[in-house]
């Protein structure tokens, strides 16, 4: 198509602010139906993950600014829930993309915690990265900011990912911030990716990691926005989302 005289919104923004809708725990419904009055969308998003289990969902916490706070399912290791998109943006179509959210754990314990962009955002949404000891083993291609109690090091130690679509794993003590998560403190995080594949990720407002172009995504396969919270064992797992924001540019070649 013709890139001539182009007009209209040239940038997406999708935003949510948690203000009071809910997926309520124990609906036992699959994803795409309602329940309770609820539709599986959260304004801009939609919510995908272990929704069928009556132990899992999302639900409004009653705190200052509005939280929500993502449950997954005790029923197996890897079940979860996750606030996103479809699997629609491109670093070389779409860039610069970026994702920010504030979130919190209430316990820092049992649970992974994953938000950025990934390969997969399928109804039962898996995990983009299993973890064990200090190797991060990729299940989808993904870039973005990780959390996760079955890694040697410390309950709360941010690690910042970035698995290639050739990518099989990487190595935990490469990827780790300065920063570590503070139960019930909620943290900034922003994973910013550009056209090229290069990709920087801030947390709190500070430049933890910066990596070169071709390194940190792969440009022209398609990834989800999103956040998202994994049981490690046969424990629910939550994660208290103040907001969710993404960002990229439209693609105007088709």
């Amino acid at each position: 198509m013709s890139l001539t005289g182009l007009s209209g919104p040239g940038r997406i923004r999708l935003f949510t602010d948690f203000p009071g809708a809910e997926i309520p725990i124990g609906n036992n419904v699959a994803y795409g139906t309602t329940a309770g009055g609820c539709a599986y969308f959260l304004g801009d998003f939609k919510v995908t993950g272990s929704l069928h289990d009556t132990d899992s969902g999302v639900v409004s916490v009653s705190q200052a600014n509005g939280y929500a706070r993502l449950t997954s399912s005790a029923s197996a290791d890897g079940d979860g829930v996750a606030v996103g998109t479809e699997v629609i943006f491109s670093p070389t179509l779409n860039g610069p993309m970026i994702l920010e959210a504030r979130l919190e754990r209430a316990a820092l314990t049992a649970g992974t915690v994953f938000a950025g962009f990934m390969g997969v955002n399928a109804d039962e949404v898996a995990e983009p990265i299993t973890c064990a000891t200090t190797v991060l083993t990729k299940v989808t291609h993904c870039v973005g900011f990780l959390l996760n109690s079955e890694l040697s090091a410390a309950d709360g130690l941010w690690h910042m990912p970035y698995l290639l679509a050739a990518d099989t794993n990487q190595t935990s003590t490469g990827v780790t911030a300065t920063q570590t998560a503070v139960a019930g403190e909620s943290d900034v995080v922003r994973i910013e990716v550009d056209t090229n594949g290069a990709a920087r990720w801030y947390i709190n407002g500070v430049l933890e990691q910066s990596v070169a172009a071709g390194k940190a995504a792969t440009v022209g396969t398609l990834m989800a926005g999103a956040v998202g919270v994994w049981a490690t064992t046969t424990t629910v797992a939550t994660v208290d989302v103040d907001y969710l924001l993404i960002e990229a540019n439209r693609d105007w070649t088709r």
